[in-house]
């Protein structure tokens, strides 16, 4: 990597990057990695050896991306026919071997998104219009079909394959090799084929710093969703009422009543 840009900017002599590029100070552009005409790389991001990053692809600051990664590719959609969309890839991401993200597409939200802090292991796949947001883990060979929401702090398994459309709660995980079909309720444990809720991410809400009290009340309100025989509504008019008062149980509420495939249903 003898090619100096400017301060402490590397391109390897064999790496092939427009000279339309924008590529941000202190950042190394390895052997075989194409960067195309479109694309905006912020500053100390490492771009590993043969990665492809083309479309309109933006690339915040502190990214490590790997080797033989693809960014920004035309997404598998039929109903693309080449329109400028995009791709936006937040700051302090780490994003590992032979992962895939793609373009939006117009009759999507024109852009796929990835937030700050994620790490994403080796083969996962981001389709089009994912909006996928901050201090996200999804392990080797995950996949997101289109149009997913997965919200902050939440954990995706191995193998794990989410349906279009689906959303992933906040600081929710979901175990390994799981096809997920439906919504995944926020601070929930869901695994299998298809996935099911197997109660509250207690070990996680505790790591990230939640109250034994918090955690407390979450379990009430679960409790309350999944195993009470009151109806639907008028559970949820019950959690409101008696702990609507906590953050955690209105963004709760939100998310089941914005549901358009349902929730996970609980194990048996």
């Amino acid at each position: 990597m003898d090619d100096l840009v400017d301060s402490g900017t590397k391109i390897a002599p064999s790496a092939h990057v427009s000279n339309k590029a924008e590529i941000g100070n202190g950042s190394t552009i390895e052997h075989g990695a194409v960067i195309g005409e479109k694309v905006r790389i912020g500053p100390n991001v490492r771009i590993g050896a043969y990665t492809v990053i083309e479309g309109r692809t933006t690339i915040g600051n502190n990214c490590n991306i790997s080797h033989h990664c693809c960014l920004g590719a035309p997404p598998q959609d039929l109903k693309y026919k080449g329109e400028d969309t995009e791709l936006f890839i937040g700051d302090n991401n780490v994003i590992r071997e032979f992962a895939t993200i793609h373009l939006g597409t117009a009759t999507g939200h024109g852009k796929t998104v990835v937030g700050n802090n994620c790490f994403l292991m080796a083969y996962i796949h981001i389709a089009h219009d994912c909006s996928v947001g901050s201090n996200v883990i999804m392990a080797n060979a995950a996949t997101l079909a289109g149009h997913i929401e997965v919200h902050d702090n939440a954990i995706l398994g191995g193998l794990t394959a989410v349906h279009q459309f689906t959303r992933i709660g906040k600081l929710a995980i979901v175990g390994g090799c799981s096809a997920v079909s439906q919504d995944v309720l926020p601070f929930s444990k869901v695994a299998g084929n298809h996935a099911m809720t197997y109660g509250l991410n207690s070990i996680g809400l505790r790591r990230a710093g939640f109250s034994s009290e918090s955690i407390l009340i979450l379990k009430k309100a679960f409790r309350l969703f999944f195993s009470s025989k009151l109806p639907r509504k008028e559970a949820l008019d019950t959690i409101q009422k008696e702990f609507g008062h906590l953050q955690e149980i209105a963004y709760f509420l939100s998310f089941i009543k914005s549901s358009k495939r349902g929730v996970c249903k609980k194990v048996r």
